[in-house]
């Protein structure tokens, strides 16, 4: 029994009532379908492990052979480097084709609106196939001035390899799509503060790199991580150009013995690796760019488990 005063709108006016909290609702802090559902999941996830351990299909000897073996080492590096070519040569451009999009100079705009709408709208086989075959078009390629006399002249086939053709269509395509990401995060930053700092009369680079980019980054960094990794499995493609990229290499030797499926599984795990190095890496990069948004930043996963290590063994002493 509990004993409750209810005070109304006249001060003199106190009542109490006494109230049988055997008749209040509690809420049930025992949800019964939880623990069922979580007892499907981790069935369900014993018996994939349990296929993956058991079925022979797997054939995980080859997988072991051929995880770490030279031909597919050499082809995890030219796709390491046509991702690390294609990130940084297309962001370069996607910089560029941002400010041009956000500048008021129409030619400007309208160059960059057109690049974008077109390379957004091109197949990415398709753009790669076009830079590879591109001494089809052109046996020779100059640089001057338009309708005047040229200045440098060289050979296609010399110059652009299948290795570079790959290359420029990587960065190519993905300066598209890191312009609009890039823009995206420039205008998710609140223009008041803009106006704040050209009050307070700070120049145009102190205004970006200390107002604007800190905050645009955070809308930026985990959308250029996607495109990242999209372009780091994308990289698959330039295979039909004959480039002895990861998934290439795994084709030729699953041509040559016929274990696809443990192949595969090496193709597989290897993109799973950098995929996870790649995740880590953002984790680490949004959580410096968070600093100015939080008081107080979050544990990393590792800090977690050294402050649960201290509450252990610190109970047990």
């Amino acid at each position: 029994m509990k004993t409750v005063a209810a005070v109304g709108d006249d001060p003199a006016t106190v009542r109490a009532a006494t109230v049988d909290e055997t008749t209040l609702p509690l809420a049930r802090r025992w949800h019964p379908w939880r623990w069922v559902v979580s007892a499907i999941a981790l069935v369900l996830v014993a018996q994939f492990i349990h296929g993956l351990a058991t079925n022979p299909g797997w054939d995980w000897p080859t997988f072991l052979e051929y995880f770490t073996a030279d031909a597919v080492l050499k082809a995890l590096w030219v796709t390491v480097e046509l991702t690390l070519y294609g990130t940084f040569f297309g962001f370069l451009l996607g910089i560029w084709l941002a400010i041009g999009r956000l500048s008021r100079n129409p030619v400007l705009q309208v160059i960059s609106w057109t690049y974008i709408w077109a390379f957004r709208s091109i197949p990415l086989i398709v753009q790669l196939l076009f830079w590879f075959n591109l001494a089809y078009l052109y046996r020779t390629l100059s640089l001057g001035i338009p309708f005047g006399p040229e200045f440098v002249r060289f050979d296609v086939n010399g110059v652009i390899s299948g290795f570079a053709a790959a290359v420029v269509g990587l960065a190519l395509h993905q300066a598209a799509y890191a312009a609009e990401i890039i823009r995206a995060g420039i205008i998710s930053v609140d223009p008041g503060q803009v106006e704040a700092a050209k009050s307070l009369g700070l120049p145009w680079r102190r205004q970006f790199f200390t107002i604007v980019a800190p905050q645009a980054m955070r809308a930026i960094l985990p959308n250029a991580v996607n495109e990242v990794i999209s372009l780091f499995k994308g990289t698959s493609i330039v295979s039909v150009m004959a480039i002895a990229e990861l998934f290439y290499q795994v084709q030729v030797i699953f041509g040559r013995n016929g274990r696809v499926v443990p192949l595969l599984m090496v193709a597989t795990v290897w993109y799973i690796v950098l995929t996870t190095v790649l995740t880590v890496a953002q984790y680490y990069i949004e959580r410096h760019f968070a600093k100015g948004s939080e008081r107080e930043l979050p544990l990393t996963p590792w800090q977690r488990v050294r402050r649960k290590v201290a509450e252990i063994t610190g109970e047990r002493r």
